[in-house]
């Protein structure tokens, strides 16, 4: 009898430590399992970073340098060649531009500016005070009206003399409004040519025409810049700061704007 109890305890003792054994075993393979697959998205999460960091490598790697068009040159005369008229008006830094780079629509019709005007009769009457009598004797003209003065110009004196002081249609700044020929009274015979720069009354004009935001447009030594020869009768009207700044400097518009 007591042989048979210590039989059946000694088997279930032997039967706790199998089991006991069994569960070490699972629970050691099991935090195996689990430690390895802890680690298996930090793997695969650097992977996707450094993916991510080649790819962008790549990309700025791989991508082309712009690289600007080369300027087209203008011709003998200033003008570029077979250019077009656009379809509307260049302004930079808010001031409209005309000269033989940048022209205006031939639909551009604004007429004479009521600014510049109102500039042009102060900048008149302190001339008067001081005892010049100057006169604004050309202003706005019409794309059609330039077309008929600068024809003139070309059958008389020939193309290339005529685009050194008169501008092609579309691209002169009488049709923007601003710009004035300006002369004295009583001396006609002056206008239109460079001795007028060397009157009492040019030399006025010249030396006080930035107080009344005004600008000698195509002065002497700047043809290149500019495309016209010195004409010292015409004035264009880009308001007070900027014709003090370009005096200031004895620099052309072009020049001001960065342009040519």
């Amino acid at each position: 009898m007591k042989n048979n109890r210590l039989l059946l305890i000694m088997g279930a003792l032997i039967s706790v430590a199998l089991i006991v054994s069994i569960f070490v075993v699972y629970n050691y393979k099991n935090n195996q399992v689990n430690s390895a697959s802890n680690e298996q998205p930090k793997s695969t999460e650097t992977n996707k970073s450094t993916e991510q960091d080649s790819s962008t490598t790549e990309k700025t790697d791989t991508t082309p340098e712009t690289t600007e068009k080369p300027e087209q040159q203008p011709d003998e005369n200033g003008y570029l060649p077979n250019q077009t008229l656009p379809t509307e008006p260049t302004y930079i830094k808010g001031i409209l531009l005309a000269n033989k780079i940048y022209p205006l629509p031939s639909t551009f019709a604004p007429e004479e500016n009521p600014e510049a005007r109102q500039a042009l009769n102060q900048m008149l009457e302190a001339a008067k005070q001081q005892g010049f009598d100057l006169v604004a004797f050309s202003g706005y003209r019409s794309f059609e009206y330039q077309t008929t003065l600068y024809n003139n110009y070309v059958n008389r004196d020939g193309q290339a003399a005529a685009d050194r002081y008169s501008a092609r249609p579309g691209y002169s700044e009488h049709q923007t409004g601003l710009a004035f020929d300006i002369g004295e009274r009583g001396k006609e015979d002056v206008w239109l040519t460079e001795e007028f720069g060397e009157t009492p009354a040019g030399q006025w004009l010249f030396a006080h025409a930035q107080e009344y935001g005004f600008i000698l447009r195509f002065p002497q030594n700047k043809e290149e810049i500019t495309g016209y020869m010195y004409e010292s009768w015409h004035y264009r009207y880009v308001g007070k700061d900027v014709a003090k700044e370009i005096a200031k400097q004895s620099i052309t518009l072009e020049e001001y704007l960065g342009v040519k």
